[in-house]
Formats: structure tokens, C-alpha cells, sequence
């Protein structure tokens, strides 16, 4: 009797495990598909965000890069913006959409634009503003001013006041390996505990850690700013590089990675990645066990990322920024775009009027949303009203459960018979298909003919661009 019980008992546990491990929707066995930490969930739900690139390399002539042979800046004079308003700058980014800015805290000329107590180069030492202001303050006031997500930039790769390049000090360096890895870790303990939550740290270049001879970056981040985006260095990265600075990624873009950080350098990971034309960077891998999304990256002028005088005629036309925005976010990337204030401290007027003009562009193409609908499995259906075109298709899968679609189709039903109108693999957090010309239906149907578990439609929706809605 004990032994038949016991028997019993143990099927019944066997039969609870086996069900523990399918999906009852569909009978798929549920696989370990990688999800967004929260941090990364919210940096690619936020879409679009901006880079303010200012630095005391601003106020000197040409394009300032160390490396190739430019000369330290001794004179913390020569930095005097005279009407320096980062209200204008978070202004000019909320009004183009943008749900997070970041700034440039320190560049290639290791010049700290805060009120540090660790590096001596900084704003505590100029004339200007009698040496108290704290730029980076200001824009993080502003950003919340603003409702903004603030975030920092910094340079540790390059730092042409100390002599510093790609990491290593150098026979040339004022200060040893040590001492430079000290002043690092100082510096981001001073932006990470200062200036409240912060949505993003960006390291230029990335940054080395300890076991590179380099500064503990990461655990002082994971110290003070444990709920922010880290991006990046040879232990994490939160998001990827998209392999080009053109603001696009190919499609298909995976958010998913076979490697838990990019590095820097020439370290075997990046040589991987930069293989192929940085294909894996730009497409990333839909089998891989890391989630690692892409970043589009693109300056407003182009191949600009600080203000250079006279170069207004670079400003990329609204045509090509709303381009660039159906090839980033609508094919599962983060977009960011590049600003640069001049030597007042200001945003050009040209500057902020194409910002403004493809703010309103991107508003207006979404305006009027005809239908929507969501749902779990393998095949979804959208009723259109009667008598009303669509020519924007966007397709959102739950992003936190996972990518789990791989191949899909989208069919307009009219007349009787279904059409063909798109087919697809990733759609990740966002796919925007524009159609070649308006469409006029009585339903649409979604099939995912492949998935790696049931999938988990957040939004199947259609759009009239055509005929948008006036704001209110």
C-alpha cells in the first residue's frame, strides 16, 4: 500500500514538472529566452533620446581629437559661453519628442564640466561663473524641469590634458596607471551620488574595468545608480552600439546578443563584432543568450558632434530624420540624437527649428490611430471601421517576457479574400512598416508562423498618416 502510494506520488510529480514546462496556449515547450532588465526596458520604451556634446574643445578651432597629434589645453579660459541656458537645450529636446538626454560630463580633453573635487581640469578652476557653476547640475535641474530622463556621458578612453590614450597612461602621462584609475573612480562617484537617479551612464568608447588595469566604473555605478541603463565596459553593456554612427540598423535588429558586454579595444569580442561590416553589431543574433539592444546613433550635423562654426549647411534635412526614424525604432532600436550647443552655450536657432520640425512630423504620422488590438498566440485579428484607409502598420511584441517571434505575416481581408500586405522576422519592441500606398480593408490578420513561444502581442495597430489628427 506504501509502496503504490509512493508510486502514485511520484507521477503525479513527474506530471507536474512536465506541465511546468509547457505552454498551455498552443502546447510549446517554454525555452530560456533572454528578458530586459528593468533599466533596459525603460531605455528602449523610451524610443528616442538626445546627446548635448559640449566640452572646452568647443571654444578651439577644428575637429579636436588627441590622438592625432592636437595638443593639450592648457587655458581653462578659453571656456567662456556667455549665454549658457540648458533649459533651451531640454526645451529643444522635449519639443522633438526625446524622453531622455544626455550630457557630456567629460570628453576627450579630460576637462570636467561639474563641480568636481577630484580633477583639478574642471569648471571649479575657470573664470567663468567665478568658478561655481556646475553645468552638469543645471542640465539634470533642467531635465526635470522638463519631465526628461537625464543622463551623463564620460570620457575615460581619452584624456588629453593628463596624456592619457586608449585607457593606458603613457610615457608621456602627468600621472601613473593608479593614479589616473583613482581619479576615474572618483569622478563617477561624484556623478553617480550627486545628481539624484540618473536613467543612463555612458562611457565613451566604453571603459576598462580592474581586471584590464583599469577602475572599478561598474561596481561604483551598481553602488549609487543600481536602477539606471550602463553603457558600457568589458563586464556589461546594457545596450549596444548599432555599427554605424547613421542613426540606422538593418533589418532585422535582434535585441538579443551572444555576448553579455562589447568591450573596447582589440579584445577578442570586438574583433568578432566588428567582423562583416559590424553585421553582428547591426543585426545582432536572434539565437543569442544575452539581451543586448541596439543603439542608433546620429549627430544633427552631419558626422558633427560638437559645434564647429559655420557648419549650418550640415544640418540633415527633416526628410532624412524621419527616415532614420522608421530605420531605428521602427526596426527594434533606440534612437539618439546628436545636439550641439556653440560658444554662447546655445542651441542655434536653425538647430532647434528642424528639432521642433520633426517632432511635429513623427507626432502627426501617428496622430490618427484607426484601430488596435492585442493579444497571446499565433494568430490575431484587427475589425477596421468602415469606409477609412490606414498606410502605417506597428506591431509591439511584450518585451518582457521576451523576442519570441521569428517569422511573420500581416493580410488585409476585402472583397472577400485575403491579401498579402507584409511579412517579417523581428519584431521585438517595435516594428513600424509604412505601405507603399493607402489601404482600404474590412479586418486585418496577424500569423506568426514561428516563435519560440507563444507569442505575446502587445500592440497590432494601423495608422492614417495621411489625414492626421489637429492637437487639441
Amino acid at each position: 500500500m506504501v509502496s503504490d502510494l509512493m508510486s502514485k506520488m511520484k507521477s503525479v510529480l513527474l506530471l507536474v514538472c512536465l506541465l511546468s514546462s509547457i505552454v498551455l496556449a498552443g502546447g510549446k515547450k517554454e525555452v530560456n529566452i533572454p528578458t530586459p532588465r528593468p533599466a533596459q526596458l525603460a531605455w528602449q520604451e523610451a524610443e528616442l533620446g538626445v546627446l548635448f556634446s559640449y566640452d572646452i574643445h568647443t571654444f578651439t578651432d577644428g575637429d579636436y581629437w588627441p590622438q592625432k597629434g592636437d595638443e593639450p589645453i592648457e587655458d581653462l579660459d578659453v571656456f567662456n559661453p556667455t549665454q549658457l541656458d540648458t533649459d533651451q537645450w531640454v526645451r529643444t529636446a522635449k519639443d522633438m519628442g526625446a524622453e531622455f538626454a544626455i550630457f557630456t560630463g567629460s570628453h576627450v580633453a579630460g576637462f570636467s564640466l561639474w563641480q568636481s573635487d577630484a580633477n583639478p581640469y574642471s569648471l571649479k578652476s575657470t573664470k567663468w561663473g567665478d568658478g561655481k557653476r556646475d553645468i552638469f547640475g543645471e542640465f539634470v535641474a533642467s531635465c526635470r524641469k522638463y519631465g526628461i530622463k537625464p543622463g551623463v556621458f564620460l570620457g575615460t578612453r581619452m584624456n588629453a590634458h593628463l596624456q592619457v590614450f586608449r585607457f593606458k597612461a603613457t610615457e608621456k602621462s602627468k600621472v601613473t596607471q593608479e593614479e589616473y584609475n583613482r581619479l576615474i573612480e572618483k569622478e563617477v562617484e561624484e556623478i553617480c551620488s550627486r545628481y539624484g537617479d540618473l536613467f543612463e551612464l555612458w562611457f565613451d568608447g566604453g571603459a576598462y574595468g580592474r581586471k584590464q588595469g583599469g577602475p572599478d566604473v561598474l561596481g561604483i555605478f551598481e553602488k549609487y545608480q543600481p536602477n539606471a541603463h550602463f553603457y558600457h565596459s568589458y563586464e556589461r553593456a546594457d545596450s549596444r552600439w548599432g555599427g554605424s554612427e547613421t542613426g540606422t540598423v538593418p533589418y532585422p535588429c535582434w535585441a538579443t546578443f551572444p555576448y553579455k558586454a562589447t568591450g573596447s579595444g582589440e579584445n577578442p569580442i570586438n574583433i568578432e563584432i566588428r567582423k562583416n561590416g559590424f553585421r553582428l553589431s547591426k543585426q545582432g543574433d536572434p539565437n543569442g543568450t544575452y539581451w543586448v539592444p541596439a543603439m542608433s546613433d546620429t549627430p544633427l550635423r552631419n558626422f558633427e558632434w560638437f559645434w564647429e562654426k559655420g557648419d549650418e549647411h550640415k544640418i540633415k534635412s527633416l526628410k532624412a530624420l524621419v527616415d532614420k526614424y522608421y530605420k531605428s525604432v521602427g526596426r527594434n532600436s533606440t534612437l539618439i540624437i546628436g545636439l550641439a550647443p556653440d560658444r554662447r552655450g546655445l542651441l542655434q536657432d536653425v538647430d532647434v527649428k528642424r528639432c521642433q520640425e520633426f517632432g511635429k512630423a513623427i507626432r502627426e504620422i501617428f496622430s490618427n490611430k484607426i484601430a488596435e488590438t492585442l493579444g497571446k498566440g499565433n494568430t490575431l485579428e484587427l475589425a477596421l471601421p468602415s469606409d477609412t484607409s490606414f498606410d502605417h502598420l506597428v506591431i509591439q511584441e511584450d518585451i518582457q517576457h521576451g523576442e519570441r517571434v521569428r517569422q511573420f505575416k500581416v493580410e488585409s481581408f476585402s472583397d472577400g479574400k485575403w491579401t498579402e500586405l507584409n511579412t517579417g522576422s523581428c519584431i521585438g519592441h517595435k516594428r513600424i512598416v509604412k505601405l507603399n500606398k493607402p489601404v482600404v480593408a474590412d479586418k486585418l490578420r496577424l500569423t506568426v508562423s514561428e516563435s519560440m513561444a507563444d507569442p505575446i502581442i502587445k500592440t497590432f495597430a494601423v495608422y492614417d498618416s495621411l489625414n492626421p489628427k489637429k492637437p487639441k
